[in-house]
């Protein structure tokens, strides 16, 4: 029998507060996706990246483009991820400056091919369609899968059992694209058909063996 190593499944938390609902949504849904893939026989590892820790860092890469220990660490992470759980508060109709800020710095080919739940908090439902109007966007230009279903929470979702129907279905979408191995594969076999004058990381496939920081 074939022992399959654990899934490596980061989660970005964009809440500044402490305790943070964005950050309750996205542990919610990292939860979730473990107990689905331990049903399916994987282990998983989760990394949580709480960005209200990397603020400096993350102005200081937008102005000098240099990172810091604690951004080198959590690129480190999402380059060996095989799933991600992008969450962010909503300000002013849309995703946090900080979130949006963190995702910009990062090279552009780092997260190619990874499955990516987006998911977002606000305290009202006017603000349901940011993650499908604003964030898709973003995470298509860095070519991500992102899973069919988008997690919005507002103040009165968290009393309603949908929203757990819609963290079991993200969930369970992330696990099989896990599963499918798509990333590893456009990686091994397509990293060269990709244009990468874009990002960093030039011609070279990144390593998929490397250990996070």
């Amino acid at each position: 029998m074939t022992e399959h190593k654990p899934f490596e499944i980061v989660v970005v938390s964009g809440g500044t507060s402490d305790p943070s609902s964005t950050r309750l949504l996205a542990d919610r849904v990292a939860g979730r996706a473990e107990a689905l893939a331990t049903q399916r026989g994987r282990n998983v590892h989760v990394t949580v990246i709480d960005l209200r820790e990397l603020a400096t860092e993350i102005t200081t890469a937008l102005v000098s483009q240099l990172n810091g220990p604690k951004m080198n660490k959590a690129i480190a992470a999402l380059g060996t991820a095989d799933g991600i759980i992008a969450a962010t508060p909503v300000y002013k109709a849309g995703p946090s400056g900080l979130f949006t800020s963190f995702f910009h710095v990062l090279d552009n080919d780092l997260l190619i091919a990874k499955p990516v739940v987006l998911a977002a908090t606000a305290g009202t439902a006017r603000h349901a369609l940011v993650i499908d109007d604003q964030m898709r966007s973003l995470f298509a230009f860095l070519r991500t899968m992102t899973v069919p279903t988008s997690l919005f929470a507002a103040s009165e979702d968290w009393s309603d059992n949908d929203l757990a129907k819609r963290i079991d279905r993200a969930a369970r979408e992330l696990v099989l694209l896990m599963e499918s191995g798509f990333a590893e594969k456009v990686r091994e076999e397509s990293w060269g058909n990709y244009q990468h004058q874009f990002g960093s990381a030039g011609e070279r496939k990144p390593a998929s063996t490397s250990t996070p920081i």
